[in-house]
């Protein structure tokens, strides 16, 4: 196909205020990715749109296979859908003690 640009599992953001971590998630729009480096505000962070990741969460209890959300005002993952972005599936449970869970992202917010 003439048309195609790339596959899309890694895109272009720009980093937010405050900047990003490698391996911190960052939400634009409709699109959630995790960050593959350090990047200081209002520069190019390349972000995985789709793979397993272990991500911070909330003192929620998730089980394996859950929709999971990301709570962008605590910058973790949750189970509550109020207000917060689905992002993919929990591939592992976690207790509501733990401090990270691993996610498979669905490729879009």
């Amino acid at each position: 196909m003439k048309n195609f640009i790339q596959p899309g599992n890694v895109i272009t953001f720009t980093a937010p205020s405050g900047g990003i971590v490698s391996g911190q998630g960052l939400l634009a729009g409709a699109l959630f990715g995790v960050a593959a480096t350090t990047a200081p505000a209002g520069q190019q962070v390349e972000c995985s749109l789709v793979g397993v990741f272990e991500l911070p969460k909330a003192a929620d209890e998730i089980a394996f296979g859950d929709p999971v959300y990301w709570d962008n005002s605590q910058k973790a993952i949750t189970t509550d859908d109020d207000g917060n972005t689905l992002v993919g599936a929990a591939i592992a449970p976690a207790g509501a003690g733990a401090a990270t869970v691993r996610v498979r992202l669905n490729g879009i917010a």
